[in-house]
């Protein structure tokens, strides 16, 4: 799936500024699709040609027009054709991952920093869970709710495992490996 379908998705709970759109990155989906202006509005753009949404300014006092989308018919069939993947894939991009795979060239102090570093962020987004729960939780969709909860399993399990397993990390630094430069 990518950023046009999710955005057509999000539209579909009413119409959105590409503002809107990157605070919903930001928020609801932050855990698992991220998105910045630099996708939204080429999206946007590519959806409004395409006959998927329709745009329409509104003035602002002293600033640009504001462009709000909204989703038309066509767009939601194209929405459904999108949905309609019985076998979506699961892509992690996790530079934190692509990072402890090369622990062991790294020094203590590195790989503890990392590590606090990945715990605070985990901390974040159970905040955001958290805020979530607190403000729509009970207006939210069925989909939206099964998502935030299986975002908060995942940063549970982790942090859990890093809390667990992080010690493996340091051991490797006790283990001197071949400098692969040599």
């Amino acid at each position: 799936m990518d950023v046009k379908t999710v955005c057509l998705g999000m539209l579909t709970d009413g119409e959105a500024s590409g503002y809107d759109l990157k605070k919903n990155f930001e928020s609801s989906f932050g855990h698992f699709f991220a998105a910045g202006y630099g996708s939204i509005y080429p999206a946007l753009a590519s959806l409004a040609e395409q006959g998927f949404v329709q745009c329409r300014e509104i003035a602002q006092a002293g600033k640009p027009d504001r462009k709000v989308y909204r989703i038309t018919e066509q767009g939601r069939q194209r929405l459904l054709e999108e949905l309609d993947n019985p076998n979506p894939s699961h892509k992690v991009r996790s530079e934190f991952l692509a990072t402890m795979c090369f622990a062991h060239l790294m020094t203590a102090e590195q790989i503890q920093t990392v590590l606090h570093n990945r715990i605070a962020e985990i901390e974040r987004y159970m905040q955001l869970f958290d805020d979530f729960e607190a403000s729509c939780m009970n207006e939210s969709s069925g989909g939206m709710v099964f998502t935030v909860g299986l975002g908060r399993a995942y940063m549970n399990a982790m942090r859990g495992y890093i809390e667990e397993h992080g010690h493996m990390l340091f051991e490797a630094q006790e283990t001197p490996k071949q400098n692969a430069t040599a």
